[in-house]
């Protein structure tokens, strides 16, 4: 395959006759010659996405040629992903906890790594799985709210975030999933609960958490298309988790847990948030990479 196989792709006049196994695997190749990591998933999920089939058939339909229109609009997405633009962008929908979310430039994409903080904050209340009252901050998708909201369908949920972009991902998401039992507010953590009463029993957030100066060096996929908004935590990472440690007591009720996701080496200093804010039976949880993850802590 050589370095203009892309312009082919879309018909242009060429007389290769390309087949669902040879595009993947020139696709694969282009993707692997421009670092792009996990070239041979992700060169799968377009052509899946683009064909409106799983990974699965794709392999059985190997030798099935490639229709013009279906080669159209695989050379628009193989020249997005080209350009670094997220796989999850491209097709507008990421998996998490078991749950297709959609997801735009507006939200920063669900990672597996969050997983953890639903974890946590499930099994922090389990005692409470019948009359739960759980506040998500920075919820950018409503992936925790609504992962939590579907695990837990008496509870009562509030999910914040400061973009109103994000909230109209939000409140799709939990429509199509089924999370009627999600309130989405917009505004600056805190700032759109303070009328809440009673006080709640969890608050999670996954507020932004990389460090100003570091931005710079993430992968292109992630400094160039994700929010920045959501990324940025400040001169060390840590002013959005810094605000929101301090806020959490005064809408906690007693026994109230506070879990929260951070960077990889912020989890000590998190941890000694949580102790000058009060908290008790403060738990570190590691995230499928091993990485501290998830700071928990409760209310006494």
């Amino acid at each position: 395959m050589t370095e203009d196989a892309p312009k082919s792709i879309g018909g242009g006049g060429s007389d290769v006759r390309w087949t669902i196994g040879s595009l993947i695997q020139w696709a694969t190749d282009d993707f692997r010659a421009r670092g792009i990591e996990n070239p041979r998933l992700d060169a799968e999920l377009i052509v899946a996405f683009a064909l409106k089939t799983t990974r699965m058939q794709l392999i059985i339909d190997s030798k099935r040629p490639l229709e013009g229109a279906e080669l159209a609009k695989l050379r628009d997405l193989v020249r997005r992903r080209r350009a670094r633009e997220p796989v999850a962008y491209l097709r507008g929908e990421r998996e998490f906890f078991g749950l297709p979310f959609r997801v735009t430039s507006s939200v920063l994409i669900p990672r597996p790594d969050t997983e953890t903080l639903v974890t946590v904050g499930l099994a922090r209340t389990a005692h409470l799985s019948l009359a739960l009252r759980h506040l998500d901050l920075c919820t950018g998708s409503g992936c925790v709210a609504i992962a939590i909201a579907r695990a837990r369908p008496t509870a009562q949920v509030f999910a914040t975030d400061i973009s109103e972009d994000a909230l109209v991902v939000a409140r799709e998401n939990a429509y199509r999933l089924g999370a009627y039992n999600v309130a989405f507010r917009a505004g600056d953590l805190f700032e759109p609960v303070r009328d809440l009463h009673p006080k709640l029993d969890l608050i999670t957030a996954n507020p932004p958490y990389i460090a100003s100066a570091e931005i710079p060096s993430l992968q292109p996929e992630i400094k160039d298309f994700e929010p920045r908004v959501a990324l940025d935590g400040g001169a060390d990472g840590l002013d959005l988790v810094r605000r929101i440690v301090e806020g959490a007591p005064a809408h906690l009720a007693r026994g109230g847990i506070l879990a929260i996701e951070i960077g990889e080496g912020e989890a000590s200093e998190t941890r000694a948030l949580f102790e000058r804010s009060g908290f008790a039976d403060i738990q570190t949880e590691r995230d499928y990479g091993k990485i501290e993850r998830v700071v928990s802590g409760k209310i006494a």
